[in-house]
């Protein structure tokens, strides 16, 4: 073996709750555990304010600080928490290859691929600019939506998920106001028809977002435009919330892990295992329902034991 190439017992792609749970156990099994962050540390938790909904934050934290606080555990236990990302894998053969930053290579009898998911977003500079401040936008009503209690809020998606995020908001929010860029939705029939039947629910079809305003440190209004008309105008609303899907962050895993029609990965049911033996997955890289901070850490606890149970059956 090189000298360039480094064997690890247990390298654990990304971080979050998921990666660094996920870590945490490993570290004290005495799996040795190596984790690198990714182009992301801390994961999709770094770019939300307030985090309420953790089990043990009576008062909330944010999202960064929690990211903080789970790394320090884990190194605690002597996990070795690296900056890079792995950006080639090869799990043909019997030994898991990994490159990390296109040059290092490592050499891992188990991966645990806790990578995530990135919420898309609609790429306009203002909506970018109150994601940053944390100041109304968000991917996540279930996270975020008791911040907008009483309050008035426009949700831009036609899908399922957009129709069930709209439905979750309805209930603590005065109003609803919900932004479908065709005539159509793309959601089931049972699903347009709950949203519809929502009195607090206003849809407006043919409609586009063409800025998200405020006063430069939080959200005031949206500005629309009809489609079909061209006309243009501004909708009250002190959050945007964007359900227009996520991608799993799982590219660089195609052809050797199984994935779904849509990049997530494919886990045996009630197990982290995927179709290699010796490689877990954790977190939201394969899950499309619940996508919340604990969930991913009790997938990454899953992927950690299921790694070490691995381990000790090939002793």
């Amino acid at each position: 073996m090189s000298d360039t190439i480094e064997k690890v017992k247990c390298l654990i792609i990304g971080s979050g709750p998921a990666g660094y749970t996920a870590a945490i156990y490993a570290a004290r099994a005495s799996m040795n555990p190596v984790l690198y962050q990714g182009q992301q540390p801390g994961g999709q938790l770094t770019t939300t304010n307030e985090v309420e909904n953790f089990p043990g934050y009576p008062d909330g934290i944010t999202g960064t600080e929690m990211m903080v606080q789970l790394q320090a555990q884990a190194q605690r236990f002597n996990a070795d928490i690296r900056d890079g990302w792995v950006t080639k894998v090869d799990f043909s053969g019997q030994v898991h290859k990994v490159w990390i930053n296109g040059e290092k290579e490592i050499h891992a009898d188990t991966v645990i691929i806790s990578t995530g998911a990135s919420a898309k977003y609609l790429g306009l500079e203002s909506e970018q600019h109150y994601l940053k401040m944390g100041g109304g936008v968000s991917a996540c009503a279930v996270c975020d939506g008791f911040f907008y209690r009483n309050q008035e809020v426009v949700i831009v998606g036609a899908g399922d998920s957009a129709c069930e995020e709209a439905h979750y908001l309805s209930k603590m929010c005065k109003k609803v106001t919900m932004l479908v860029r065709t005539d159509k939705f793309r959601a089931s029939r049972i699903m347009e028809e709950r949203v519809r039947k929502t009195e607090n629910i206003e849809i407006l079809v043919n409609t586009s977002t063409v800025e998200v305003m405020g006063d430069g440190q939080v959200v005031n209004a949206v500005k629309v435009k009809n489609n079909a008309t061209g006309e243009e105008k501004e909708i009250p609303a002190t959050g945007f919330f964007v359900a227009i899907g996520h991608k799993p962050n799982t590219d660089i895993f195609a052809g050797f892990i199984d994935l779904d029609e849509t990049g997530y990965v494919k886990n045996i049911p009630g197990s982290s295992k995927t179709n290699v033996p010796g490689v877990f997955v954790a977190g939201d890289a394969a899950d499309h329902v619940y996508r919340q901070a604990i969930t991913a850490a009790g997938t990454g606890c899953m992927a950690a034991l299921d790694a070490e149970r691995y381990l000790a059956s090939k002793e």
